[in-house]
């Protein structure tokens, strides 16, 4: 059966089953893709610690996030390929105080196929050969996730392919060096790696904005369409209150967006607490958001 689907927010990534425990003898705050030697992991942290079984996957998790303050008849809609050869994909997320590693075994996500957007009858089957390519023809906004500092160095190629659509890219700053080594730009500030990515050639007439966080440090925002590059504070979390770094936007969605971190940031795992929540802006949100 169709489903209108006119304003929906769509979104793409490897589904993954989160296990968070506590650090495994990893790098504080890095992400990596699982090897021979780390498979034994997985079930380590199932059998010998507290672990929580949660959903992954930055796509899924940001979904997640935009339906929690939607109205109640909202639901997030999900349609998995499944690939009965190959377990669900898995991400172990290692956490020490307020540091988290996280290993990645794609296993089933890694073997996605774009001809499964065109059995997903939303009103209007996908038919283009490429999501960023559909959402530059039918002039909707394209957003991606850097979502690992892996990506930009193992899928360089599919990144460089993309790029010219991306209306909005976010990131951290351990992903924005590692695009910016991939990418060859000859920097490690992210002021300026923001900036040389919002510059980099782009298909269609609206600017891109490229969106790097630091965690309690500076959030950097470059434009494509300006010289300036904005630096925002970020509130910052005590660290008795953090849970969970995992999980955690012009002036007001930057606001918005350090204040749902900061919420974010107290759980385990990316959850968002159970309750209302309640963000009240420094000016007027509403008006500011309806500019974008």
């Amino acid at each position: 059966m169709s489903q209108d689907l006119n304003g929906a927010l769509v979104g793409f990534c490897n589904p993954l089953l989160d296990i968070s425990a506590v650090q495994y003898n990893l790098k504080a705050n890095d992400a990596i893709l699982a090897s021979a030697e780390h498979v034994p992991l997985f079930q380590t942290l199932i059998d010998s610690y507290d672990a929580k079984f949660l959903p992954g996957g930055a796509g899924q998790n940001t979904l997640r996030g935009r339906l929690q303050g939607a109205a109640s008849k909202a639901g997030l809609r999900t349609n998995y390929m499944v690939n009965s050869e190959k377990p669900t994909g898995t991400c172990a997320l290692l956490i020490t105080g307020a540091n988290r590693s996280m290993v990645a075994n794609l296993s089933a996500a890694e073997t996605f196929q774009f001809a499964h957007t065109q059995s997903l009858r939303t009103g209007r089957s996908l038919r283009r050969p490429a999501v960023a390519k559909h959402a530059l023809e039918n002039n909707k906004t394209f957003t991606m996730n850097i979502s690992a500092p892996f990506v930009p160095t193992f899928y360089k190629g599919l990144v460089e392919k993309t790029l010219p659509y991306i209306d909005i890219l976010f990131g951290n700053e351990t992903e924005a060096a590692s695009l910016s080594e991939a990418f060859g730009l000859g920097t490690t500030d992210i002021k300026a790696i923001a900036k040389k990515i919002a510059d980099q050639p782009k298909e269609g007439s609206k600017p891109r904005l490229v969106v790097f966080t630091q965690g309690s440090e500076h959030t950097i925002v470059a434009s494509s369409d300006s010289d300036e590059v904005r630096v925002y504070d970020v509130t910052p979390v005590a660290k008795e209150e953090i849970g969970d770094s995992n999980g955690t936007a012009l002036d007001a969605c930057v606001e918005a967006g350090h204040w749902l971190g900061g919420e974010v940031v107290r759980q385990i795992g990316p959850n968002y607490p159970t309750g209302e929540l309640k963000f009240v802006a420094s000016g007027d949100f509403t008006a500011a958001i309806e500019k974008i």
